[in-house]
Order: C-alpha cells, then structure tokens, then sequence
C-alpha cells in the first residue's frame, strides 16, 4: 500500500525538522508514488509515501481520529476492516473515510496495543498518541510487511526500508560484521538484526512502545502455537475445511478499488490462486509470468498452460542474462541487504510488468512453508529414519571416515552434492549440520573457517544463533517442528523480497496463503495427510483438484529455476572472479584470496559446485559498493557485465 517512515526525540525540547522527514520520504518514493503526507509537531515527525488502492479519494495519511490527538502511519491492508467498522460504529466511533487505515486508529481507541489481535491482513504501522505521549508500532503476523528501527537511547528512527533511517544525517551505513557468519550461511539475517551496525527490525507478531522516558517495550502478540489434533478427522475433512478457508482468504484479499491480478509462475500454488480468482470473480482476469530466454530454466509454458484453462488475459517477459546482471546492483539497493536468492530478480521484472496493467497483484508465497511443499522436509523425515537406524549399527569412528572420505573424494560435483545431502555426511547429533547445512548453507561454520581471515571470523558471530532460536522454541512432531522453524525464519526472509522487489516497482502484492486464520488451521493437520514419499501439499493438491489440470496439480515441483549455473560456465565466472580479487575487494579483509581462487578454479574445473557460494559472495560485495561506499548502483554494474557470449563447454 505504502511506504512509512518517521522520528522521535526522546526529549521533548527537541524539535523534528519537516525537511530532515521529508528527505527520509524521498527515499522511499517508489514505495508510494501517488501520494505523500506528513506530521510534524515538537519532538514526533510521521511521514508517509501513498500506493492508493483503499478509498483512493479520501484514504490520505497520516490520519487523525475525531479529537486529532491519535496519529496514524501505516503501511498494508486490512481485510476485515469493514466487519470492524460496523461494530466501532455501534460504539460511538465516528468515521471520515472508508479507509481501513482509519479503523485502525479507532480500535487503537477502543483496545490500546491490543488492537493488533482484531486486524485480519498485512501491516506495519506506528501511532503517536498526543494524549499519552506514546509511540507505538506493530509489525502483522507473519511478516508480510517489514518495519525497521534504529535506537540511539536518545532518537528513534523508523521506516519501512533501511534506506529511509540511512537518509536521516549523522546515521553512517556501517556493515554489522558480526551478522557475517549468519549471511554466508544462509544469505539472510534470522532475528532481531540487520547487516547494518545500529539498524534493527520489529520481528513479526510483536508491537514497540516507546515513552519520553526509558527504553522501547517490544512484547510479542501472536505465536504460532496451535497443536495438531490429538484425534485426528479424516482426511477429507482437512482437505474441505482448508479449500474453504482458502477462498476464503482469496475472496478478502480481493479488496481493492484499483485493478487486480495474479502473478502466475504454472506451480500449483500460484495456478491455485488464480483459479480461485478466477472464480470468485466470474470475468476475465490478469495474469503475469517471468521467464528466461534459455528455456530450460523457464516454467512459462506451465503458465500459459494454466493461464489457457482459466481464460485469463496472460503476459509474460523474458529475462536476459545481460538484464540480470545489469539490474542486479538496482536491486540490491532496494533490498537494502544483500539478495538471497537470484530468483528475486525475475520477480522485479514481472513486478515492473504487472505494473503495466494493475496496482495490486496476489500471489503464491506461503503455502510451501505451511503444508510441507519443499522436497527438504519429506528428505528430512527421510533421512532422520536412516541415520537412527545407521547409527545404531555403525561406530563413531567409521562414521567419521565414511563422512571424510565423501567430502574429500574426487566424486564428482554431482554426486559429491546428491552425497552431501544423505545422513552419510550429515551428523544427525547437529541439527545445525542435518538440517541448516543440508539445505540452507552456502558456507557451513568449518568452511567459514578455511574461508574467512583470521580477523574476520573473530567478529563474525554465530552463524546459527538464530535459526536454532526458532528450532529449539518449536514443539510437536518433527515435521511440525521444520515447518515451524522455517515460518519463523526462513519465510520472513521470502517475504521481505516479495515486498521489497514488488514495491521497487510500485506494486502492492498479496499472499492469501498467509492469513493467519488458514495458517493456524494448517498447524492442526496431522504430518502423515502432508507428505507422501518426496512430496508434499497434498492437502493442497486436493483440494484444488477440480480447479486444474492434473498435469498441473500433481507435477514435479521446479521451485523457480534461474539459469545462474548456466551463466557460471561461460566468461561471466572469469568476470566475478576479478570482481571478488580486485584490491577494493580483498582490501575489505574479510576473505583469504587463495580460498575464493581455489572455489573459482574447482568450479571451473567442475570438481565441486560452488554456485550457490560464487552467488553469496558477489552479492556481498557489490552490497558493500552500493549500500556502505555509496557507489552508484550503474558503476558497479559495470563490474558484473561480461560482453562475451556464454559459450558451454
């Protein structure tokens, strides 16, 4: 919907300066850009960037109740606020618009901080209460919408991107290097931290109070912590309970007064989601695809597919190899943090497209993490049988040989990474190991060692700290335990690129697989409705059997593949690889140049795949050149782009 962002002193002498508010605005102008509002009064600034879609006429923020004396910026949409609006109305609340924001405000009235546990949707919001001399913020559910924050013990700085708080003076872009363990593991930062010093986010289910005097209050609203049935229905049950709640959810998520449509990727969640648009709507719908000229990696011919069965009005864009690269430094900048996953850029190309034609878009995020889908979670379950059972029966010490030899034979890249992955390398007394490395880690803890200089690893921190926070509070079944672990996450991460990378194009993009009623319904179906052998969703599957295809319902999933690894056999390696031993780079101190020419030459060599690594550590430094030296994101494009054709050998 927007972009927000803001200032408070906790000294109330001090004054905001509208210029100072209206520069941390401007950096966040793609966010909103049909409209911009501001609140300026002592000690307490609220700024807002507008994407109008609710009550386009009159919606305008910041906003006020009826006394003026309870202000409101907030970015999201709330699905159910027109229901709250009857009952607020009963109770004396007086409305000016039909805007949801404006109900927010009013059940701030009614309930205080626990107005958050009414809302049904997305937000990030903060309220000045003029009466109490509070500032409280809240971040929705599942973290669909981010909010970040910065405390000095004197001034609070908030925005719904970093770079809004990095345009506030005095506040320097400082890489965290103690979040450096954590990005090379995974690629994104779990907790409370970001990559830059100083620079933290509300986590999601969790609300902030700051007073003029003493230090934030951040308490948590909502957990996940429904137990499955201990007497669990037939299947069938699970199966139409959840195709209910799920039009449900689409059905709300349809709230708009500007155009609609669906991105459509031909995977069953995305093709779930526009057949139940589809159907809700009755008419012509749109729907947008991505995919790359190498058409190997391209699922655009499964969305075509779909697209044809539904009668939408479909558009779809190609992404070259020389846009990839050439966009790649744009992008990080409006992810703030490095990009996790080459996939992100595909989904601002379609964004850009979608644009072209509406203002919101729903999508397809969500369901993996909260029905099984991810091959990992049944291989888990898989592989945590086989390794009891082979450690009942097999020494310490062999293990440990059996593991060596693996990690150090002349295997091959193939079968050394289908190895990799088995209990026969994996410790199944660390989770860290049997899980985390298994499916997440560029660079495991023993790697960062031989990769990282000595200075490095000695600020690094905890690569692990994080996800093992998640892991340990999680309870239930093992397979319930993963799901958990990786909705409080894993999928804050996948989020936060959902939003950033939409919003980079001016669109607003809807997950209705996260409303927290359907998940908190999710986390009561038993594991074994879930998986069936490598797959998963097949709760899901059923029920949308009789919206699509069965082509389309029950084939392999391909989770969005990007051609990086085809890129990396042609001269755009020999272009990173300078890029990651150039003296700017080296002379940051972080790696030793003889490990990053021994990954580059094993990869060239193909005795190790080191893809998903050379991706970590490119995305590093260019985050470096463009967020802490301020490099202007075209000059370090021109580091990236090779006009060499990609020639396999």
């Amino acid at each position: 919907m927007c972009g927000i962002c803001g200032i408070f002193f906790q000294d109330r002498d001090w004054r905001v300066k509208a210029d100072v508010l209206a520069g941390m605005n401007e950096r966040i102008v793609h966010r909103g850009p049909d409209d911009s509002g501001f609140f300026v009064e002592e000690n307490v600034g609220l700024a807002m960037r507008r994407l109008s879609i609710i009550d386009v006429k009159t919606g305008h923020q910041p906003l006020a109740n009826e006394n003026q004396d309870v202000w409101i910026v907030y970015n999201g949409e709330i699905y159910n606020h027109a229901e709250l609006r009857a009952g607020l109305e009963a109770r004396g609340h007086r409305y000016r618009t039909r805007s949801d924001t404006e109900t927010i405000v009013h059940l701030y009235e009614e309930y205080g901080h626990d107005c958050v546990r009414h809302l049904r949707g997305m937000f990030a919001f903060a309220i000045w209460d003029r009466r109490k001399r509070v500032l409280f913020a809240a971040r929705d559910r599942l973290g669909i919408k981010p909010f970040y924050y910065r405390w000095d013990g004197r001034t609070f700085l908030f925005g719904s991107e970093i770079k809004t708080i990095l345009a506030y003076p005095g506040v320097e872009a400082e890489f965290n290097r103690g979040t450096l363990a954590e990005y090379l593991a995974f690629g994104y930062i779990t907790g409370t931290d970001t990559m830059f010093a100083g620079i933290r986010k509300l986590m999601p289910g969790h609300t902030l109070e700051l007073t003029e005097q003493g230090e934030p209050r951040i308490e948590r609203y909502w957990d996940l912590t429904t137990e499955v049935d201990q007497e669990p229905h037939p299947r069938e049950h699970y199966v139409k309970t959840y195709r209910e709640l799920l039009e449900g959810a689409v059905s709300s998520h349809l709230m708009s007064d500007v155009p609609v449509g669906v991105f459509l990727s031909g995977g069953l969640d995305s093709s779930a989601v526009a057949a139940l648009t589809k159907k809700l709507r009755g008419d012509r719908i749109q729907t947008f695809a991505v995919g790359y000229g190498e058409e190997a990696f391209s699922e655009l011919g499964y969305a075509r597919e779909v697209a044809q069965h539904i009668q939408s009005e479909h558009h779809e864009v190609r992404l070259s190899r020389e846009e990839f690269f050439e966009s790649l430094p744009r992008l990080i900048w409006h992810e703030d943090e490095p990009i996790v996953w080459p996939s992100s850029v595909a989904l601002y190309f379609v964004a850009r497209l979608a644009r072209e034609k509406v203002t919101v878009v729903l999508t397809g995020e969500g369901s993996d993490e909260t029905l099984a889908g991810y091959t990992r979670y049944a291989w888990t379950l898989l592989n945590s049988r086989m390794d009891k059972a082979y450690r009942s029966f097999t020494p310490d010490a062999l293990r440990r040989m059996v593991r060596r030899a693996i990690q150090a034979g002349p295997l091959g890249a193939n079968l050394h990474r289908k190895l990799q992955h088995t209990f026969l390398v994996r410790d199944g007394n660390s989770w860290p190991s049997f899980y985390f490395d298994n499916f997440f880690s560029a660079f495991s803890a023993s790697e960062q060692s031989e990769l990282l200089t000595p200075q490095a690893l000695a600020a690094a921190g905890d690569a692990y700290a994080g996800s093992m926070e998640a892991w340990e509070r999680s309870r239930g079944d093992l397979l319930h335990r993963l799901l958990y672990t990786d909705i409080n996450s894993y999928l804050i991460e996948l989020l936060m690129k959902q939003d950033q990378m939409s919003m980079a194009a001016s669109i607003e993009s809807r997950v209705p697989f996260l409303d927290h009623e359907l998940v908190e319904f999710t986390a009561r179906i038993p594991a074994q409705y879930s998986t069936e052998g490598m797959a998963g969703k097949f709760i899901l599957k059923q029920a949308v059997e009789d919206l699509l295809p069965k082509s389309i319902v029950y084939r392999k999933k391909m989770g969005f593949p990007t051609p990086w690894e085809y890129w990396l056999a042609g001269p755009q390696l020999d272009d990173l690889e300078r890029l990651l031993l150039e003296p700017r780079s080296t002379e940051r101190g972080l790696f030793r140049p003889e490990a990053v020419q021994r990954m580059f030459a094993e990869h060239r060599a193909k005795a190790r795949d080191h893809g998903n690594r050379i991706w970590r550590l490119i995305n590093l430094e260019i985050w470096q050149r463009v967020m802490i030296d301020s490099e202007p994101a075209e000059a370090a494009a021109a580091h990236l782009s090779s006009s060499k054709p990609v020639v396999l050998s």
